[in-house]
């Protein structure tokens, strides 16, 4: 994938669960730390906790939506993909389905086959009140 080192640094701590090449589940799917895809899911994967990390290999598919923190993307997902945090489309990835992300980096050859857009953090109601110390360092 692109970027191995700084996703495997950034999960030593979890234990990773592999959902093995030839391996179907039909329902759907709730996992924490990271999951590794190498098969099929025909459901909806969600990820619990702000760490969590799902990875779909190049011959891992889900039909059903993805939300997750953070994702590394390889294969063929039929559905939406919510990524709150960090997304990565590798050059086999192939997304039909809308995508909504915050960050993403994607290769030369990934598909994405619906809209793409970028949530954005909600903006600050109210501005913070002033330091009364400041205005006065402002005035002198």
């Amino acid at each position: 994938m692109l970027n191995r080192k700084r996703n495997e640094r950034n999960h030593t701590n979890h234990e990773t669960s592999l959902i093995a090449r030839g391996t179907v589940i039909r329902g759907d799917l709730r996992f924490s730390g990271a999951l590794h895809l190498d098969g099929r899911i025909e459901g909806t994967v969600l990820g619990e906790g702000d760490d969590a990390m799902f990875t779909l290999s190049e011959h891992g598919q889900v039909h059903g939506e993805i939300r997750v923190p953070q994702a590394v993307i390889n294969g063929h997902v039929t559905g939406d993909v919510y990524v709150g945090v960090r997304l990565e489309l590798a050059p086999q990835a192939r997304i039909d389905g809308d995508l909504r992300y915050h960050t993403m980096e994607m290769a030369a050859g990934a598909q994405v086959n619906g809209r793409i857009s970028r949530q954005i953090e909600e903006a600050q109601r109210e501005l913070p009140a002033p330091d009364a110390e400041l205005d006065e360092a402002v005035l002198a």
